[in-house]
């Protein structure tokens, strides 16, 4: 593998923005502002539901729009520097939350997790400026092992500063901010042979107009397309497991801040594991019989979950489904890491360098609005059958269709003619 010290140089973006990705939007954050700053109420559900939705929303669009214009002016390192301070200042503000800042608390998550999930957009575009395509898989796998690390750090810190949740937000931004800077100083970007620079005004309007004029043109991108859409639809699956796992754990079992706190750093060390697995796997099995593989397992956890984790009457096998619980979320955890990464690397294996970024941001756009159809799903199923076993167990839908449009897409490198590219 060649630029080994780069690659380790942008994988410690990845152990710098995990601090963010648990203790703000899976973990901490999230149990503070529902429990503490709404004072424990039913409408802080519904608050913090919103905010997840509004900056999920806004990063949706803004990801391929920002995609293609540092396409265009060959500066992914500019827009993510942006994005990683629209991250890192709210962060270090929640410090300042408490009860009753609703609205303050709210808009500094938005803010936050906007410049969260859209900066990832331009980390992940790296990939292929890096290694060559047959350390695609290796580069991604070892990312979010790297991540993962970092993430497990991050809830260690959860014990010492577990009665002063505002101290660890600071913290939580203070560990982005340094080690991200590695990235912003040493990592060389591969520059593009023709590089248009423009004004900002004029920068937003053709990448608006970049993407309608690709959406337009996909079917020049069919290969593409159809693996977007296969990833949309068993991204969806493994978005809401994760999702509803918290709320589950905290409403249902009753699970308090330390065992939570035991349950996540479960998950991220099987997780950990399951990146380093399949990185040597997905180069032996191939990438796209790997995801098939993950597929697979993902349908057999829900299949256990429905038959012996009883979810529906927990009250009779309560410490029964904890163990279970705990079981089930370290398994899922290997296949959690190991999906995240050969879907990236997947991705970056098609995706021609030309347009590497825009589609990055319609790759991140696929994820984001399957985080709101997948536990909406959920949410209804479960309303209207009243069970939660049904509820879980119709994502395997998902899962199924995600593997019938797998079978559309092919594993190659994808040359697409200059003069099908729309710049």
């Amino acid at each position: 593998m060649r630029n080994k010290q780069q690659v380790f140089i942008w994988t410690l973006f990845d152990f710098a923005n995990s601090s963010y990705a648990v203790i703000v939007v899976a973990f901490v954050f999230a149990v503070f502002f529902t429990d503490v700053i709404c004072f424990a109420q039913p409408i802080g559900d519904l608050y913090w539901s919103l905010g997840i939705n509004i900056s999920m929303i806004i990063s949706a669009v803004l990801n391929p729009v920002f995609g293609a214009i540092a396409d265009r002016s060959s500066n992914k390192k500019h827009y993510l520097f942006i994005f990683t301070l629209l991250c890192i200042v709210p962060t270090a503000l929640m410090y300042f939350t408490g009860e009753g800042t609703i609205l303050f608390a709210l808009v500094l998550f938005i803010l936050s997790n906007i410049g969260f999930q859209t900066g990832i957009t331009f980390y992940d575009a790296f990939i292929s400026d890096l290694v060559d395509e047959k350390d695609y898989n290796k580069v991604s796998s070892y990312g979010y092992a790297v991540g993962y690390v970092g993430s497990l750090i991050s809830v260690l810190l959860v014990f010492p500063l577990k009665d002063n949740y505002n101290l660890l937000f600071l913290i939580t931004a203070l560990f982005f901010l340094v080690f991200s800077l590695p990235l912003f100083l040493f990592l060389k970007e591969k520059k593009k042979e023709k590089v248009i620079r423009s004004g900002t005004i004029e920068d937003i309007v053709y990448g608006f107009r970049k993407v309608v004029d690709t959406i337009k043109h996909i079917n020049n991108y069919k290969n593409l397309r159809n693996y977007l859409i296969a990833y949309f639809l068993y991204i969806d699956s493994v978005n809401t497991i994760i999702f509803f796992s918290g709320i589950y754990a905290r409403k249902t079992l009753g699970f308090e801040t330390v065992q939570l706190a035991i349950f996540f750093i479960l998950v991220q060390f099987t997780a950990m594991l399951g990146s380093l697995i399949f990185a040597k796997l997905g180069d032996r099995l191939g990438i796209k019989k790997s995801i098939v593989v993950n597929i697979l397992f993902w349908i057999a956890i829900l299949v256990f979950i429905f038959i012996f984790v009883d979810i529906d009457t927990y009250l009779v096998l309560e410490g029964m489904s904890i163990h279970y619980f705990f079981i089930v979320g370290g398994f899922a955890g290997l296949f959690l890491g190991s999906t995240q990464s050969l879907s990236r690397t997947m991705m970056t294996e098609l995706t021609p360098f030309e347009i590497k970024t825009e589609f990055f941001g319609f790759y991140s756009l696929f994820e984001k609005t399957s985080t709101l159809i997948g536990p909406l799903t959920f949410g209804l199923i479960s309303w209207l059958t009243g069970s939660q076993k049904l509820a879980i167990f119709s994502l395997t839908a998902f899962f199924l269709l995600g593997l019938w449009m797998l079978k559309y897409v092919k594993e190659e490198s994808v040359n697409i003619p200059k003069e099908t590219i729309h710049l």
